[in-house]
């Protein structure tokens, strides 16, 4: 053997025909090499299945078998002539697809770009006999990762997928035709690609490339196919029916290649989710997207979800080609989903009891206002203070000269520990009602009163006559206050604006903390962000989290966190909806995983001008009242500076002692003490200061949206200022 006698092609097979002298005398020069097996037998004849159905031609000596060398196994074999070898090879069709269906599909030139998925897809459109022949494109080459869904072996490890694709269907049936494009489809090669063919099967990895034969298929009218191994999507675009039909069921909207191409992944990624349906993925899959450039290199995939793909496509390829009816559209071929349903023939086939969605939550009005303007006045202003998750935690209660702000225990949280996070937001509430009091030429008096039947705490306001013109010119402030998510720009801090802030603090009877020093922010951001992971894999802490937001149209936009107020982009805002998932998180938990659950706070954090940290002497819930207050002064106060501010409540923030943390979260309760410990130390936090909240500070522009308040009629309206 020379190179001269082997094929141009690595993965086209050598079919001798010993009526031919020249492949009769390559015949003999293959049995002079020792290094080349022989298989001696004839493998395709029809003689197993004689008794059920006569010989193709009907006469068995008609077609002379023929010896085929495999180049790349170093083995010829003997198998029967070509219409014997493919009428023996698809007897198992019978019925299920006639002969007739067969010679039609047997016509039908079919594409496949991406072999590792598309490797199944093509092996099955092969054997079931579904098409006459293939061209198969990818540029990339098999490695170790992929055998855990290519139908390869290790002995294929560095070959193009292309063609250890067409190698295996050669050894599948040597006559059956197979172009192969190694170099994969680009815009120079797309047409010669798609010249040609009846059907294109796309299952690429890149969204442009995506898009760009979909266009181009779409210009010659050509139906296209994609199968989505996770959750069993598979996709049907009949541009030979609809060639004005936009690309991908216009999910994408009016971008095009040329513009994906330019995007960054991150910017791919909201027309990802959208192509792939990741809303209705099954929530490990979902899980698993959120490791993505963590602890995976990219989206894991199975071999029994390929192969339900492949079988999917397969069944439209056999449709389209006998012009059965197949519209575009997309379905689910889901089996885990499929499974979960499994009956017992034996029932009597009765509708399932379908398991009801909690009632929503319920939220008591506020009781009525006074009839003095000056009181009904002070308790609107209270109810624009900030409270976590925008709870508003209180019932504002006017009376004939002061306003009652009393702590409701039905809309508190488990972060809420000891109701001190609520005790904050009466503070800030108080400290509002003072600004509004001191606007209408009134003083007001706080008294903190602890225990009076159902409410762990109430704030009494007291107003008399009285002016404090320093407070009184604080009104608009107050009124424009507001939560800023925006990433902002962590310009430096002026000297004149540091004092002002700590003395916002100081007069209220608290403690600032200006963590101003780039290192010691990103230390601090990393502690926020751990502890914000850990929120998100608490069942608990992650089902209350995610019931405070709200979407546009939600019938409880009176209270809650406005997602558009949390200024993601569209990326992060597409991986919001999987984040809403509790079974995510709990798949996200048994790995030990989840480490993206955090970066949206770290980014936020590091890139901060400061971080401000609120402590107040003391324990009681009266304390953190008066910490609260002095928190809603500094906010405003910072906002008044051109500063936007954002605050951060780390799950352990009102934890006083390990108890605490071990209700808070059982399965995290050590590490959230060592990251309290942490943030403690750091901050030369003493025995007896308590931590009243934490707030980013940056230079940014307006949010984007407002939060809504409930107000004392109990009907909303928006307000200027954010939930904390």
């Amino acid at each position: 053997m020379t190179e001269a006698d082997t094929p141009d092609d690595p993965h086209r097979p050598v079919v001798l025909d010993l009526s031919d002298p020249a492949d009769e005398k390559l015949l003999a020069a293959l049995h002079a090499d020792a290094a080349i097996e022989f298989v001696d037998r004839t493998v395709g004849d029809s003689n197993a299945a004689e008794p059920f159905r006569p010989r193709p031609g009907g006469d068995p000596g008609a077609e002379a078998g023929r010896w085929v060398y495999y180049p790349w196994r170093r083995a010829v074999i003997r198998v029967s002539g070509p219409r014997e070898f493919r009428s023996t090879r698809l007897d198992r069709n019978r019925y299920l697809i006639t002969d007739d269906e067969l010679a039609k599909l047997s016509t039908l030139r079919v594409g496949v770009v991406g072999l590792s998925v598309g490797h199944s897809i093509a092996y099955a459109l092969a054997a079931e006999g579904l098409c006459g022949a293939l061209r198969l494109s990818d540029f990339d080459v098999l490695d170790v990762t992929n055998l855990n869904r290519v139908p390869a072996s290790v002995f294929d490890i560095g070959v193009n997928k292309a063609v250890a694709c067409a190698r295996r269907i050669a050894e599948l049936d040597p006559y059956f035709p197979v172009e192969v494009m190694p170099s994969g489809v680009t815009p120079d090669s797309i047409d010669e690609f798609l010249d040609g063919l009846d059907i294109v099967v796309e299952e690429c990895d890149s969204l442009d490339v995506k898009l760009l034969i979909r266009d181009a298929a779409r210009s010659r009218r050509l139906p296209t196919l994609m199968a989505t191994s996770s959750g069993g999507l598979l996709d049907v675009e009949r541009f030979d029916q609809e060639p004005g039909r936009p690309v991908f069921h216009g999910l994408l909207g009016d971008v095009d290649a040329a513009q994906l191409a330019r995007l960054s992944s991150k910017e791919k990624v909201p027309h990802v989710l959208r192509v792939i349906d990741a809303a209705v993925l099954r929530p490990r899959m979902q899980a698993s997207l959120l490791e993505v450039g963590k602890t995976l290199s990219t989206w894991p995939q199975l071999s029994s979800e390929v192969a339900v793909g492949a079988a999917s496509v397969a069944e439209a390829v056999r449709r389209i080609g006998l012009g059965e009816n197949l519209p575009s559209g997309r379905v689910r071929v889901d089996i885990p989903s499929m499974l979960d349903d499994i009956a017992d023939p034996a029932d009597d086939g009765g509708d399932r009891a379908r398991r009801a969605g909690p009632p929503p939550d319920a939220h008591p009005e506020l009781d009525r206002a006074a009839t003095s303007d000056a009181l009904a006045a002070i308790a609107e202003a209270a109810a624009r203070a900030p409270s976590g998750g925008n709870s508003q935690p209180w019932r504002l209660i006017p009376g004939d000269d002061s306003v009652m702000i009393r702590l409701d225990p039905e809309l508190t949280s488990s972060m809420d520990i000891g109701y001190r996070g609520s005790a904050v937001a009466i503070g800030a509430a108080t400290f509002n009602a003072r600004v509004a009091a001191a606007a209408h030429d009134l003083t007001a008096a706080v008294e903190c009163r602890r225990g009076e039947g159902p409410f762990p705490i109430t704030a009494v306001v007291r107003v008399t006559p009285g002016a404090d013109p320093a407070l009184a010119r604080r009104h608009d402030a107050m009124m424009r206050r507001e939560t800023n998510r925006h990433a902002g720009t962590a310009a430096e801090i002026a000297a004149d604006v540091v004092a002002s802030l700590t003395r916002s603090v100081e007069d209220e009877g608290a403690r600032l903390r200006l963590i101003t020093a780039g290192s010691d922010i990103a230390d601090i951001a990393s502690v926020l962000a751990e502890a914000d992971r850990i929120r998100y894999l608490t069942p608990v802490l992650h089902t209350e989290m995610i019931s405070e937001l709200r979407w546009p149209g939600d019938p409880l936009a009176d209270t809650g966190i406005d997602v558009r107020s949390l200024e993601l982009d569209d990326a992060d805002m597409a991986f919001l909806e999987i984040l809403r998932n509790g079974q995510v998180m709990t798949h996200l938990a048994s790995w030990d995983a989840g480490s993206a659950l955090g970066d949206a706070t770290n980014s936020a954090v590091a890139a901060a001008s400061a971080v401000a940290v609120v402590s107040v002497r003391g324990a009681t819930l009266c304390d953190y009242v008066r910490g609260g207050a002095a928190m809603e002064s500094l906010w405003i106060d910072a906002q008044e500076h051109g500063l936007a501010v954002q605050p951060i409540s780390p799950a352990f923030l009102y934890a006083r002692d390990r108890g605490e943390l071990d209700a808070l979260s059982p399965a995290y309760s050590q590490r959230l003490a060592d990251l309290q410990y942490s943030l403690e130390t750091s901050l030369d936090i003493e025995p007896d200061e308590s931590l009243v909240l934490i707030l980013r500070l940056s230079y940014a522009p307006r949010p984007s949206v407002p939060s809504r308040r409930r107000q004392m009629s109990g009907r909303t309206t928006r307000s200027n200022c954010g939930p904390t």
